[in-house]
């Protein structure tokens, strides 16, 4: 696929990004496409390699490898290199709904598993994806394709992230009637409230979720499944249900409960999104990190994506904690290709505070031990304290380093320490098991919950994940439904 000798004469080239002190001033996505030309020279890069591990999806050593959706990565490379965008949007939209979503948030795990990495630089998997997909939008190839006939079965899917919207758009190309039920006052979810402006434009969003109105979805917001509308309700009155709430129950910081001035990142990062849809940020309407020491806990990138928007707010200095050792900066040898490979990376808002603070933000083996308030109760500093790996009980935990303890100003501190499960409430209103993580549980490779017409699929089944592996599951969780509606089915 690609020019059979593209590699070895093509270096890589990613879509460039507006330098750090450009891009803090506004909340838009900065990174320019490439030219039609420099795209195909990219696309010419994909290497006739035999075994595409880009499209495989496989675990190894713990972690997935290679595209969840199985995209037809090859395929469309090369017919991108030979200049026929149509042709590799439709083999791109064979296995994946959103391509526009995934070609802006994923991490790119096709690319850890790109052949052309073993030696040298992968191909530009996720760069020439949202190309095919946003060329397709602009030439008019996305179009409404309402389904000519209709079976008479009803589906609910309740959560409208992206297992929920790849559900419901799989379901209702089949010709279900599907109506999506979201607690919140615009569709998206987590691509809504979860994801930065400036990582994904939420007109774009809004984009995907007309078209699919227009091809007949049904989409109710502000209607809070399990309170506003009962989980009897919606059995009484659907053939099936899909259960796509997410994984939004925040883990807690136990030093830090009850004090004024700490908040979970999520209810940061989606004040601020509401905020410059309702009012463009206007003061008083959002959690504002402006001129405030900014403190986050934790290193992934949630917790990035913390410090890029509180750059953006004009924060007075931001560091951000992470429990672990900071990870090698090249694989191990015990981390071979095609693993997802864990080295130390530096995204965004890394990159951001570096070049206004002179310093990264990130620091290793370390936590919050104390909040510190002042005489009206705010938070003022946080005491922090160095961690060391140890062994305990045939465990390795970090333990607290006696005598390491840092004061730091801070006025606003953020818990970015991941989830911990879906809320109770949606899942308990359904009488669904849960598993020892409190995910709703199913049988392996199913999405069949044990109370009949119920489903799961998402972060709701699986735990904190990606946008790519959310797609994924909801549309396994589509064909799984179809079937069940049906007796048979065509879908993917």
């Amino acid at each position: 696929m690609g020019k059979p000798t593209g590699f070895l004469e093509h270096p890589r080239q990613g879509c460039p990004a507006q330098p750090p002190e450009e891009r803090v001033k506004h909340w838009n996505e900065f990174h320019p496409t490439l030219s039609e030309e420099e795209r195909r020279t990219q696309g010419a890069r994909c290497m006739e390699c035999g075994v595409p591990f880009c499209q495989s999806g496989v675990q190894l050593a713990g972690m997935f490898t290679g595209c969840p959706l199985h995209n037809l990565i090859p395929e469309w490379n090369d017919l991108i290199y030979i200049g026929t965008p149509g042709l590799a949007w439709e083999r791109l939209r064979k296995t994946n709904c959103f391509p526009e979503f995934t070609g802006r948030v994923c991490p790119a795990l096709c690319e850890a598993a790109c052949t052309c990495g073993l030696h040298g630089d992968p191909v530009t998997v996720r760069d020439n994806e949202l190309a095919i997909v946003e060329e397709a939008w602009a030439s008019g190839l996305v179009a409404p394709r309402p389904p000519s006939v209709r079976t008479g079965k009803r589906v609910a899917v309740v959560g409208s992230g992206p297992a929920g919207l790849a559900a419901a758009d799989r379901l209702n190309r089949r010709g279900h009637t599907v109506t999506v039920f979201e607690r919140e006052d615009r569709v998206g979810g987590l691509l809504l409230y979860g994801i930065p402006n400036m990582k994904l434009e939420k007109r774009f969003v809004q984009r995907r979720a007309d078209l699919m109105a227009a091809e007949g979805v049904a989409f109710r917001t502000n209607c809070d499944v399990g309170r506003d509308v009962s989980a009897q309700a919606l059995l009484d009155e659907y053939d099936a249900v899909i259960l796509c709430c997410g994984a939004k129950k925040p883990r807690g910081l136990p030093v830090a409960e009850g004090v004024d001035g700490v908040h979970f990142a999520v209810d940061f990062l989606a004040s601020t999104t509401r905020a410059l849809l309702d009012s463009g940020l206007a003061k008083g309407t959002f959690l504002d990190a402006g001129g405030k020491d900014v403190v986050i806990v934790g290193g992934g990138d949630t917790g990035n994506d913390c410090v890029g928007t509180a750059i953006r707010h004009g924060c007075r200095s931001v560091v951000q904690l992470e429990m672990l050792p900071k990870p090698p900066d090249v694989r191990d040898a015990d981390n071979p290709w095609p693993q997802w490979p864990k080295v130390s990376k530096t995204d965004y808002g890394q990159e951001e505070a570096i070049a206004l603070f002179g310093a990264d933000p990130r620091r290793y083996q370390a936590t919050v031990k104390e909040c510190r308030t002042d005489k009206t109760g705010a938070l003022c500093s946080i005491v922090t304290v160095r961690l060391e790996a140890k062994e305990q009980d045939g465990r390795r935990i970090m333990a607290e380093i006696p005598g390491s303890e840092q004061e730091l100003p801070c006025q606003l501190l953020l818990i970015a320490a991941g989830f911990l499960g879906p809320e109770d409430y949606a899942a308990d209103a359904f009488g669904v098991d849960r598993d020892s993580r409190s995910n709703v549980a199913t049988a392996a490779g199913r999405y069949s919950t044990g109370v009949d017409k119920v489903f799961a699929a998402g972060d709701m089944r699986r735990g904190q994940s990606l946008v790519v592996w959310a797609i994924a599951e909801g549309r396994a969780a589509a064909r799984e439904v179809d079937q069940y509606l049906m007796g048979y089915s065509g879908l993917a």
